[in-house]
């Protein structure tokens, strides 16, 4: 596998050789912690199958995750000091990362949960770490990874940067970075509102390659489009994601009598929305996996179901159909352009569009019609098709001529009914939309 880089253009990641890296994220907080080696496997090979490329795990994790040992009886730190760490606890790190890495899937790995550092109403702490302690924790878990090439920094861990947090932060991100300048680095930070960014806090610091968001678990149709267009917008220029959206069969706003719980297209919404909005990647994530929830722990707010049964909720298969329709056409250079619709709509009903090198992406989340003017693509025509998000499949709406706007009518329409309008220069050659270019 080879190690990632920032593109020449500054808003993707790419690999040593320049091939393009699609962030295809899930969320599985916990497996460092709470998983066996054995369980471990059975999760990345699910993962590995329906092509993700980057798992996201915590070292020091939030559920007791000092005080409460691994699968193996260890606990991470001898008398919970950082600059003490059980070699036994990190062998097994050191396992799952090299078995993801057989399997072809990156791991994004944050030092530590924010508990560690500042304690909240969520996460039991204790509270170990400052400037100091910090940067040296950093420069040997740095030191300690350097030559793992499938391995991606997440600093932070559900937290705000600002505050008494940030010179923590600073020198946690500082002392990896010392040790190890070749992997990149970001940071998660706590949800909340429509959502915050690592761009809030750390957008000009050097060591952070690239923007992540939370855009949280609060409401339905959140609108996490306006956080990656603030974050696509900064200078300096970085690449930004959504790396904590709205996740699969969580309660709503943590109130399930309320509100009910995430699906399958809360899922996908947030996942088109945030990539037409400039996203170079995406993390989807589901609610009892990120947990690992089993008979051996209490479920967390309000996990309906195990760990294993919910790697297959349908959401996640269709993650594998986004990627497909990204990697259908020239993934570099792609941008977001409104001025593609005449009418983007507001609210749940928002419409995003992209488009590159000869082609266009235009995501309507509840079907209907649109108008779409099709200037910024070559040629006297334009193919057009429809593209299904919950089963991958292109329906083929043939020619058209090149006009100043064009309507075209979804084959459904109504909450639940999302389709991609994928329209190409006619004489581009591109393959339907679903299957790879290359």
């Amino acid at each position: 596998m080879k190690r990632l880089t920032i593109s020449p253009d500054r808003r993707s990641l790419v690999r040593e050789d320049g091939t393009p890296f699609f962030w295809l994220g899930d969320t599985v907080w916990e497996l460092l912690h709470r998983g066996t080696i054995e369980e471990a496997e059975f999760y990345l090979e699910n993962r590995r199958r329906k092509e993700f490329t980057v798992v996201q795990a915590v070292a020091l994790a939030e559920f007791d995750g000092l005080n409460s040992p691994n699968a193996y009886g260890e606990r991470p730190l001898i008398d919970n000091d950082p600059l003490r760490p059980n070699e036994a606890y990190f062998r097994h790190i050191d396992r799952v990362l090299e078995l993801a890495g057989r399997k072809g899937l990156c791991v994004a790995l944050l030092p530590t949960w924010g508990d560690k550092v500042e304690l909240l109403a969520h996460g039991k702490g204790p509270v170990i770490f400052n400037p100091d302690n910090a940067g040296r924790y950093g420069a040997w878990i740095g030191r300690r990874y350097r030559e793992v090439e499938n391995l991606i920094w997440i600093n932070g861990g559900d937290r705000s940067g600002g505050g008494h947090n940030t010179a923590v932060w600073d020198a946690l991100g500082r002392g990896i970075k010392a040790v190890d300048p070749n992997h990149l680095m970001t940071f998660h930070p706590w949800g909340g509102g429509n959502g915050h960014s690592s761009s809030e806090w750390f957008h000009d610091r050097d060591w952070l390659d690239f923007n992540l968001a939370q855009s949280g678990h609060e409401r339905k149709d959140l609108p996490n489009h306006e956080i990656v267009t603030r974050d696509y917008g900064l200078t300096p220029v970085k690449p930004c994601l959504d790396g904590e959206p709205r996740y699969e069969d969580h309660a709503v706003n943590w109130k399930p009598l309320e509100g009910g719980w995430f699906d399958d297209y809360d899922a996908r919404q947030a996942a088109y929305w945030a990539l037409f909005a400039g996203a170079f990647g995406h993390t989807y994530g589901c609610h009892p996996v990120w947990q690992m929830c089993s008979p051996r722990f209490a479920p967390i707010s309000f996990a309906r179901r195990p760990w294993q049964e919910a790697l297959d909720l349908p959401g996640a298969s269709q993650m594998t159909h986004l990627r497909h329709l990204l990697e259908s056409r020239p993934q570099l250079a792609r941008m977001p352009d409104q001025s593609l619709v005449v009418d983007s709509r507001s609210a749940g009903d928002h419409i995003r569009a992209t488009r590159g090198a000869a082609y266009a992406f235009i995501y309507l989340p509840t079907g209907g019609a649109v108008q779409v003017r099709p200037a910024s693509l070559p040629g006297q025509h334009v193919r057009a098709f429809w593209f299904d998000p919950r089963t991958g499949q292109a329906r083929n709406l043939g020619r058209f001529p090149r006009q100043p706007a064009i309507e075209f009518r979804a084959p459904s329409s109504g909450r639940g009914q999302d389709w991609v309008l994928v329209l190409d220069g006619a004489a581009a050659g591109y393959p339907p939309p679903g299957t790879r270019f290359l």
